[in-house]
C-alpha cells in the first residue's frame, strides 16, 4: 500500500514544551493514522493501490474522488510535517536557500513575518506551505486537506498544520504564538534546504 504510518523522527517528547507529547500522540498517533487507515482502505483491490502516494493524491483530485483526496492529501501532509520539525530548529537556513528566500522573499525577517500572517490568517482548517513554484520561493496556505503537490507547479519545502488538533491543547486559541513557536524553536531547515536542493525526491 502506498500509505503507511512511520514513527515519528523524535521521540513524544522532543518538542516539548512547545509541542506536548500528549498532542503528538493524539495528532501523529490517532490523527495520522486514521488518515493512512481510511486512504488504504479505499484504494484496497483497485489499480490505485500500485501507485505512489503522489499519484493516488494526483489522480482522486482530477477524478473529483473528495474522499480519497482529503484521507490521501492528509496522509501526505502528515508525514510531511513531522520532518518539517525538529528538536532544537528554528534559526535561519544557509547556502542556496537561504540566498533565494532573500531573492524571493525579502530575506529571513519579512519571510518570518510573512509565513506567520500567512498561517494565522488561515481561515478555518488547513496549511502554511513554504514552496518552489515555477522557479521562486512563494508562501502559501491550503484549505482543509489541500496540498502543493496536487499542483503541479509546486514543490513543498516546509509546513506547518493550523488545524486547531495540531496545537490546541498546547496552545488553545493562541495560533499566533503556536506559528511563532514553530519558526523561531521548532522549524527543520535541513529537511527544507534537501527539498529546495532536490525536488525530484518529490515526485514519487
Amino acid at each position: 500500500m502506498p500509505f503507511t504510518l512511520p514513527p515519528l523522527p523524535y521521540a513524544d517528547d522532543a518538542l516539548a514544551p512547545h509541542i506536548s507529547a500528549q498532542t503528538l500522540h493524539f495528532h501523529h498517533g490517532k490523527h495520522h493514522k486514521a488518515y493512512v487507515d481510511k486512504a488504504n482502505e479505499l484504494i484496497t483491490g483497485t489499480p490505485l493501490a500500485q501507485l505512489s502516494a503522489v499519484e493516488v493524491i494526483r489522480r482522486a483530485r482530477a477524478d473529483g474522488n473528495d474522499k480519497l483526496f482529503n484521507n490521501a492529501a492528509q496522509a501526505w501532509n502528515h508525514e510531511f510535517l513531522w520532518q518539517s520539525m525538529m528538536p532544537g530548529g528554528g534559526g535561519a537556513p544557509s547556502g542556496a536557500l537561504k540566498a533565494a528566500i532573500d531573492t524571493d522573499l525579502g530575506g529571513m525577517e519579512k519571510f518570518a513575518e510573512n509565513f506567520k500572517t500567512a498561517a494565522v490568517g488561515q481561515f478555518g482548517s488547513g496549511w502554511a506551505w513554504l514552496v518552489r513554484d515555477g522557479g521562486a520561493l512563494k508562501i502559501v496556505t491550503t484549505h482543509d486537506a489541500d496540498t502543493p503537490i496536487a499542483h503541479t507547479r509546486q514543490t513543498p519545502l516546509l509546513t506547518l498544520d493550523v488545524w486547531e488538533h495540531a496545537y490546541y491543547l498546547d496552545w488553545q486559541n493562541a495560533r499566533p504564538d503556536y506559528v511563532g513557536a514553530f519558526l523561531g524553536e521548532l522549524v527543520n531547515w535541513d529537511f527544507a534546504s534537501a527539498n529546495f536542493a532536490d525536488e525530484t525526491r518529490l515526485a514519487a
